[in-house]
């Protein structure tokens, strides 16, 4: 396809661009395949506008005598406005931005276009890979093995060609085991706990069905990973009510009597729409410039946002509890295994381990439990908050990780290597981006496409020098202690840095912490002269 059929007016005089924290500017529009770009002629240095059509989640037109207005809704939550002289024009304008920011084909989008002149295509595309994760943890190598028995994604298409499991497990076993877990999505190892070799496993829901089927090699599996320990822990993140229910269409809970060294609890957690309607209500609240507190605080609750990163913490802190206090290994799962169950695994290892808590480390982090292990970016992130064309695949479950990472940013200052600016960054290029790393739905798809011969890496792009230097913590001191976050709701605040970021309060804030910054960093060379 040719980005030219969509552009049938590619550059506009004389329009008026309106956005958040800037006075308006008159100017010339171009439309290009993947940017909308906007270039002020009135001043001396020309100051420009570079938006990624990806970027925008809806647009409106009004027609005004022979001009017309397009509001520009963005996933970053930004709203700009263009006045644009000569109706067709405006018309022709609108139709491309609509067309353009919503293609489905993956590899026309920018990434695959994106080449800095300072990067060039990597040889090896992210920052570790489950082979390299493996042999750097000699710790596992009693119990626990590599196993490739995905390599061609026939097991599981929704797991790396390579997974970590007990030693005493072949590959036979996994294969049938995989047949019982919804998707394939067997349990693997995705946390082993040095201080006492407890480990967190992941899965899927287990397919029992309503006769109760069950599976031996499944059981087999299970009863390998607590091999010398009394008990495991099971945190299923469906209510008891959800999982009974699930058995009427297939799938269900692991049963007490063959998994009688398991112990279940079950704490549900939204997702998918209930998720993405939170959002669409708290967007529209912090929209809102009645200036009537009763109504904003009223607005607050009623999104129930803030209940969702309570549930996540305290979610995460019984997994905490269950595997650093109580000394007992833990298999984490939902329905598919692909959105809570590794929003709370990631916060529970941020939580515990300290290698988690650097800028590689926690990118690594991301990179193991939402890249490699499979979460549906394509799907979840395709519209925010603002678009009118609701898929039900749609949920903002990374940027509530970002969230729950951000209170406990602010509850421990000092504990967290990176700074709000990374968690910024990372939740926007979510949802647009110029890297590849956040394309498609699994790692399969992503090879299938070429993604990781052909887009740049984001991670490797943040850990350069120059963009570490920016995304890290001057504060940061190293402590091997677990972080406890408070979960009262008096301990949980709005993340406005990202809600409220295109406000004139939380730019003045911005401002005052960059001049902190840069006090401290200056301190630091001062101690150190």
């Amino acid at each position: 396809m040719e980005f030219a059929e969509h552009i049938k007016t590619a550059n506009v005089e004389d329009v008026v661009l309106r956005q958040p924290l800037q006075p308006p500017s008159r100017g010339t529009l171009c439309i290009t395949g993947h940017h909308l770009l906007f270039s002020d002629r009135e001043e001396s240095d020309s100051r420009q506008v570079l938006l990624l059509l990806r970027n925008i989640d809806a647009t409106e037109k009004r027609m005004s005598g022979s001009s017309g207005t397009i509001t520009m809704k963005c996933k970053d939550l930004r709203v700009l406005q263009l006045d644009i002289p000569g109706m067709e024009q405006c018309l022709n304008i609108a139709h491309s931005i609509e067309t353009l920011s919503c293609l489905d084909c993956v590899s026309e989008m920018y990434p695959f276009f994106y080449r800095p002149v300072e990067l060039s295509l990597p040889e090896q595309w992210g920052l570790s890979s489950p082979e390299m994760h493996y042999s750097q943890m000699k710790e596992l190598y009693e119990k626990w093995r590599l196993s490739t028995v995905n390599r061609d994604y026939s097991v599981c298409s929704s797991y790396p060609p390579a997974v970590i499991v007990p030693k005493s497990i072949d590959d036979d076993t996994l294969k049938k085991a995989a047949k019982f877990r919804q998707g394939g999505r067997f349990p693997v190892l995705c946390y082993y706990h040095k201080k006492n070799g407890m480990v967190i496993m992941r899965s899927s829901q287990p397919l029992l069905g309503a006769n109760r089927k069950r599976c031996k090699e499944d059981e087999l599996l299970l009863q390998a990973v607590i091999e010398g320990s009394d008990k495991g822990y099971i945190i299923d993140t469906r209510s008891r009510q959800q999982a009974q229910q699930a058995r009427m269409t297939g799938g269900g809970f692991e049963s007490k009597s063959f998994y009688s060294r398991w112990k279940r609890f079950h704490r549900p957690m939204e997702r998918g729409k209930a998720l993405q309607e939170s959002l669409i209500k708290l967007v529209e609240a912090c929209g809102d410039e009645s200036n009537n507190m009763d109504r904003w605080l009223s607005k607050l609750e009623n999104s129930k946002w803030l209940s969702h990163v309570q549930n996540a913490l305290s979610t995460a802190g019984l997994l905490v509890e269950c595997v650093e206090r109580d000394g007992h290994s833990v298999l984490v799962h939902g329905s598919e295994g692909t959105d809570c169950s590794l929003l709370i695994s990631t916060l529970a290892q941020l939580i515990m381990d300290p290698c988690c808590r650097t800028v590689e480390g926690f990118l690594g982090l991301l990179e193991r439990e939402w890249i490699q292990a499979r979460h549906p970016f394509q799907q979840r992130c395709a519209h925010s908050a603002y678009s009118h064309a609701r898929l039900q695949q749609e949920s903002p479950v990374f940027l509530l990780l970002m969230d729950c990472v951000w209170q406990l940013w602010r509850q421990f200052p000092l504990a967290l290597g990176f700074s709000e600016a990374l968690l910024l960054r990372l939740a926007t290029e979510v949802y647009a981006s110029d890297y590849g790393t956040f394309l498609c739905n699994s790692d399969q798809e992503r090879c299938a496409l070429g993604v990781k011969e052909r887009t740049h890496c984001l991670f490797q792009a943040l850990l350069r020098p120059t963009q570490r230097d920016y995304y890290s913590n001057p504060l940061y001191e190293r402590t091997e202690l677990a972080i406890w976050p408070s979960v009262h709701p008096q301990s949980l605040q709005l993340w406005k840095g990202y809600f409220l970021r295109w406000t004139q309060q939380v730019r003045h804030l911005e401002e005052a912490q960059e001049e902190i910054r840069n006090m401290v960093i200056e301190w630091g060379k001062l101690a150190c002269s």
